[in-house]
């Protein structure tokens, strides 16, 4: 006779809520208000009859949807696209170059990346064990308090989803910023972008990769497994041609050791520390590759390794590119003066003349074409799955998965719109808009060191096939550490004399973020929303083999439509 196999995260039914823990649960129950997605018995799956992947999701409580289409080499190329390191380094440079000059670019980069390796390989052993669309939002459930896990699986996933918006907005802003330097540099200069042309070509950009987010999932691993391979090869040229061609490089004393101070913050040792922004902008939403778990074949290894390997050579390979740009950058003052406001673009101008400026520059704009791209697949899956557990408003329309496709495409263009609504922002304010910008780090790093703070605190972490071992906790406590100290530096003004033109208005943001999300839990968020909810469930009757090839394992037909096995 078969007997039903419960994920430890089981959740209760109504009547059995009014028996637990906390009258706050058997509330919620009780008053569930939402219309999302429809109250369903649970899915019961035979163990046998899955593969290893989606044996192991049912036992999170969820049922298989996707195609697993992402291979290993699709799946390191989309952790190494959300970082765009050559494009990021090019359009974020100019921070440590304002706050200390050569030496600032360099060893801010360095330590700053050793930071961002902790907090990345804390994330990476929590996908491990829990490898969902709901990246570390879900991990609440298992490393959180049983009391608390609505709070603070609530607090997390909205930090993570704001933060990814954010995100993806500044990526196609870039996009819109370095098109238009390309243009700027093809006619010498005279053509100078105004905000309404960034901002139109933005848009443009925006709508092409929701498109093609819109298509199969194999139609976009096939995009995304190109993407490592030409990344590397420009970011090589790229680096070979700058030092074949400049002709008046700097000397090794002048890349090591000069600090100079162009931000107006004194003491200068307080200015240097704002150069470790663009190594904490460029390494981060380390948890993307975990929302498309559910597209990948063998997610506890591959989802973890891929961002330990793609976060990894994104701090080395980014370490090694500020060196080359600081040898070969000639004087600061003239490319920070520069007309297209991009200072590495110009160099490339400078060193290698026009036309190798403009490959170089179109080559930065395709780099993060790639990673906009991946940007919204990470935070459409992100959508869908927040919308699986009843946690956003119209939670049945974003949980709708087309039959064409198989994929959500109606919460792909609410992400999407979402993008283009803050970066609208953009036709007032640039500094407004850049306060959006500088809030993308602090709520994806912060979403992500709330749950490896639950797993250090309470100790019910179970670990995946990636952990760290001994070193577990260390990293855990150096992530979190680390978090807080760059914190700081985040919310503070990156020039003075500060004026309203130049404020770091991210702390006002960081507020407003907090209040809503407080006041939506208050006013509606507490009466239907309990948590990461149980949609499938494993029945266990005769064992057998469950292939460890997912190629072999389609996806559930019809999830969660209820399965009757004898």
């Amino acid at each position: 006779m078969a007997q039903r196999a419960m994920s430890e995260g089981y959740q209760a039914t109504p009547g059995e809520a009014e028996k637990g823990p906390t009258q706050r649960k058997a509330s919620a129950f009780n008053r569930r208000k939402s219309s999302a997605v429809p109250d369903v018995p649970a899915a019961l799956f035979e163990a046998s009859e899955l593969s290893v992947a989606d044996r192991r999701l049912a036992e999170l409580g969820y049922a298989q949807v996707y195609k697993r289409e992402f291979s290993w080499l699709s799946c390191i190329s989309f952790a190494f696209a959300i970082s765009g390191l050559y494009a990021t380094v090019t359009t974020t440079y100019i921070y440590p170059l304002e706050a200390g000059g050569a030496a600032s670019t360099v060893w801010c980069w360095l330590i700053s990346g050793g930071g961002c390796y902790c907090i990345a390989l804390s994330v990476a052993e929590l996908v491990s064990a829990y490898p969902t669309c709901g990246g570390l939002y879900f991990t609440c459930k298992y490393l959180a308090p049983e009391a608390w896990v609505p709070e603070i699986g609530w607090l997390v996933g909205w930090l993570n989803l704001l933060g990814q918006i954010a995100g993806a907005a500044s990526t196609e802003y870039g996009c819109g910023q370095l098109l238009l330097a390309a243009v700027s540099m093809s006619t010498n200069f005279t053509y100078v972008p105004t905000d309404r042309q960034t901002v139109g070509v933005m848009a443009a950009s925006t709508l092409l990769h929701s498109i093609l987010n819109s298509l199969k999932t194999s139609y976009l691993e096939k995009m995304t497994k190109t993407y490592v391979i030409f990344h590397i090869a420009v970011l090589v040229a790229c680096c070979i041609t700058l030092l074949v061609m400049c002709d008046n490089k700097h000397d090794s004393h002048y890349v090591w050791t000069d600090v100079t101070n162009n931000s107006g913050w004194t003491p200068t040792g307080w200015s240097f520390m704002f150069g470790f922004l663009s190594a904490s902008w460029t390494m981060t939403d380390y948890d993307a590759t975990a929302h498309i778990a559910e597209e990948i074949k063998n997610p506890e290894i591959k989802a973890p390794w891929s961002i330990a390997a793609a976060l990894g050579f994104t701090w080395i390979g980014g370490w090694l590119f500020t060196i080359v740009l600081a040898y070969t950058m000639g004087d600061p003052t003239e490319i920070l003066g520069s007309p297209m406001a991009q200072p590495v673009a110009q160099v490339f101008y400078n060193v290698t003349g026009r036309s190798a400026g403009i490959f170089f520059t179109v080559a930065a704009y395709i780099v993060l074409n790639f990673t906009a791209m991946t940007a919204i697949q990470a935070g459409s899956r992100t959508i869908w799955a927040y919308a699986r557990d009843e946690m956003l408003p119209g939670s049945r329309i974003w949980y709708k998965i087309n039959k064409s496709t198989d994929t959500p495409i109606y919460a792909t263009w609410l992400f999407t719109v979402c993008c283009v609504l803050i970066n609208l922002i953009g036709l007032g304010s640039y500094t407004a808009i850049s306060a959006i910008f500088n809030l993308t780090a602090i709520a994806l790093d912060w979403s992500y060191c709330i749950p490896v703070l639950c797993k250090v605190l309470y100790g019910k972490f179970e670990p995946g096939p990636f952990h760290l071992g001994k070193a577990s906790v260390a990293i855990n406590i150096t992530a979190v550490a680390w978090t807080t100290f760059v914190t700081i530096i985040y919310v503070m003004p990156t020039i003075r004399p500060v004026t309203k033109e130049n404020m770091n208005y991210v702390v006002v943001l960081m507020a407003a973020v907090a209040l809503f999300a407080i006041g939506y839990w208050y006013a509606a968020g507490r009466y239907y929303y309990t948590g990461p909810r149980v949609k499938a469930q494993l029945i266990m009757g005769v064992e057998g083999d469950a292939s460890s090839n997912d190629e072999k394992k389609g996806p559930i037909e019809d999830a969660p439509r209820e399965i009757h096995v004898s």
